[in-house]
């Protein structure tokens, strides 16, 4: 046993000797990969994680602590009736603009609390898939068939793909369902509205927070409006979290009340001495989760207020340093594409169009391989693939890109690999790519010309 400790040891300081000493600096591709991965992971870091994944974390803090083991049964659990697990499951998606990696700390919270596989796989799915933002944005610049097949697809796919995971697992989720109907629900400790209002509130400050900008022509939509005013909206959400966690939580007003003044000079601070528009938002919510964090760690009334923040940051510890590696790998092999710009990684952008020009099952099949490795945020799939179609992408493989990669990604995979294990992973991640394969060619052949 110590001899294989042993060789395993030699084995990685042999693997990364070999790679420094043959590291190809002299390649012009290998160069501008390196460069693509770190603005990956610095475009990852500024415009991801403090907007998008810790309010996240919190909303898995409210699930895995407030809403009782008994709620999630109902609705989710291996029992719960099929058409009302997957509908609230498939339903999730409008309500939660989020991205593939936005969504796992809220999969890992219902999934630990007791959800049936198949409607926490529906969920996982739709979260990221049915994004009502995405989907206009698609069907206005894609076109409208575009859009409607986006529609149809996401939502057929997470129910499908939900309950063929159960049926394949059916002996595991037997058990879970032998397992929870000796399940002795524990009282609501508050009314369930209270909760949900508590949750709720986290999720409309989340979406407004992450609202996506309206195209450069678009000066007069309800979209341009809620984009011009959201940090104003974000603002009057953040004044009923405050009135929340007072009246809700129970926190005593005088700690919210110095919270929520932090919070707001920092706004005041940053408006005045930080010029870029990207940037300025981000320490008010740094002040504010900071502030949330340790006025409910300090509480000392309810052990629950201590209990939320401290396991949103064990979701935090889980799934951060696996997003990282995920961004990194992904940002060498595929690139780096945001805001209008492109840096290639080590598979050059041209050969990806190359190969999903037309509508074979090769072409249909390798986008939605990439669609599936590739890390899409938000809304940002949308101008990836308008730039791809110009480029002679087939509609039928543009679709397959669509259905399979907003919901997947490789820190995605590696995440989700830790909470239902290697087997369930890989078979999750195949039935997406074959079904979005498999739409990708009805779609082409019926609107290729």
């Amino acid at each position: 046993m110590e001899l294989k400790k042993e060789l395993k040891i030699l084995l990685w300081i042999t693997v990364v000797f070999v790679f420094a000493f043959f590291m190809p600096i002299e390649s012009v591709r290998f160069n501008t990969a390196v460069t693509a991965t770190f603005d990956l992971v610095k475009w990852y870091a500024r415009e991801h994680v403090i907007l998008c994944l810790l309010p996240a974390f919190f909303i898995a803090g409210v699930i895995s602590v407030f809403v009782s083991q008994g709620s999630v049964i109902k609705y989710f659990g291996a029992n719960a009736k099929k058409w009302l697990a997957y509908t609230v499951a498939a339903g999730s998606g409008t309500l939660l603009a989020v991205c593939s990696c936005t969504i796992l700390p809220l999969f890992s919270s219902i999934h630990k609390r007791g959800a049936g596989l198949g409607p926490a796989i529906a969920f996982l799915y739709s979260g990221p898939a049915i994004n009502i933002l995405a989907i206009i944005l698609t069907a206005r610049i894609l076109g409208f068939e575009m859009g409607v097949a986006r529609v149809i697809g996401a939502v057929s796919f997470s129910i499908i793909i939900g309950l063929m995971m159960s049926l394949i697992y059916r002996k595991e989720e037997k058990i879970k369902r032998e397992d929870q109907m000796n399940v002795i629900p524990e009282p609501e400790k508050r009314p369930m509205w209270q909760t949900m209002t508590h949750f709720f509130t986290l999720v409309i400050i989340l979406v407004f927070a992450n609202w996506g900008s309206p195209s450069a022509d678009d000066t007069s939509s309800a979209w341009y409006y809620i984009f011009t005013y959201k940090w104003y909206i974000t603002g009057f959400f953040s004044l009923v979290l405050a009135w929340s966690l007072i009246k809700i939580l129970k926190i005593k007003w005088q700690w919210v009340l110095a919270a929520a003044v932090v919070t707001v000079v920092s706004v005041l601070l940053s408006n005045a001495l930080i010029d870029s528009d990207k940037l300025r938002p981000l320490v008010p919510m740094i002040v504010g989760i900071t502030a949330l964090s340790v006025i409910t760690l300090l509480d000392k009334e309810d052990d629950e207020n201590r209990e939320w923040t401290l396991s949103t940051w064990g979701f935090a510890k889980q799934i951060i340093p696996l997003l990282g590696i995920g961004v990194v790998i992904a940002g060498f092999l595929l690139g780096s594409t945001h805001d209008g710009q492109s840096i290639p990684g080590v598979v050059p952008n041209e050969w990806i169009a190359k190969l999903v020009g037309g509508n074979s099952v090769f072409s249909n099949f390798f986008a939605s391989i990439v669609g599936a490795f590739m890390y899409f945020a938000t809304l940002t799939e949308v101008p990836i693939l308008q730039g791809l179609l110009s480029s002679g992408m087939g509609k039928g493989p543009a679709l397959a890109l669509l259905l399979a990669g907003p919901s997947l990604s490789l820190p995605n995979m590696l995440v989700i690999r830790g909470i239902i294990g290697n087997q369930k992973t890989a078979v999750y991640v195949s039935l997406v790519v074959v079904m979005a394969t498999i739409s990708g060619l009805i779609y082409g052949a019926i609107f290729q010309h």
